[in-house]
């Protein structure tokens, strides 16, 4: 990808040198949008769990936004979600598992960051046949000052493309159901909702064809 310039913000690839930045971001977004810094007691386990294993795995849709500051966001995504979930499990999760402990299943016992530590232990790969219409799957976050400026229509649109480009019919995501902002910036986009006793109780998921 050619980087795309506009004022202070430049869309470009991203690469293993920003992972301390999207970490970053993941962290300061990871509250339904909003910043999860005073929540979890480990910085770095939301990037683990949500950003990490697509920088690493699916470097070839994996974006970022330059601003001032340095990364205010990134756009990144996977083309087969069963393959990408194939390759979490062997080539992504075995190492932060021996590392971080798992929590237990207790939820009532749980602190700061435990909710994503046992998530880390026991994924929740959801891919029932309602998605299977949708094979690849997105995940976008910014930082307030970058938001409002057309950036993550035009940086999704650019992930959506390069899926097609590569093969996929349709793509999903997961929504947290309180995010309205998120909810209607993916309805503009095309998206809608995926209703299915198949997936996660209490989640929102999104999907639409290309």
């Amino acid at each position: 990808m050619t980087a795309v310039s506009s004022g202070a913000f430049r869309l470009r690839k991203a690469d293993l040198a920003d992972m301390p930045a999207v970490y970053r971001v993941c962290l300061r977004t990871g509250d339904a949008g909003q910043d999860a810094t005073a929540r979890e007691d480990d910085p770095d386990a939301l990037g683990h769990m949500f950003i990490g294993p697509y920088l690493v795995l699916e470097p070839e849709l994996a974006f970022v936004l330059d601003g001032p500051d340095g990364v205010a966001g990134y756009i990144m995504g996977a083309l087969d979600t069963p393959d990408f979930y194939r390759r979490m499990e062997r080539d992504w999760l075995p190492g932060l598992r021996r590392r971080i402990r798992d929590p237990g299943a207790d939820e009532s016992l749980w602190r700061g960051s435990d909710w994503v530590r046992h998530r880390l232990h026991h994924p929740p790969y959801a891919y029932p046949p309602a998605l299977h219409a949708f094979p690849s799957h997105g995940h976008i976050d910014f930082l307030p000052e970058a938001r409002g400026q057309g950036w993550g229509k035009r940086g999704f649109q650019h992930l959506m493309d390069a899926l097609a480009a590569a093969g996929s019919p349709g793509m999903h995501l997961d929504v947290h159901p309180q995010n309205d902002r998120a909810i209607a910036f993916y309805e503009k986009l095309g998206f809608a909702e995926v209703i299915s006793d198949d997936l996660p109780a209490g989640s929102l998921t999104m999907a639409r064809r290309f």
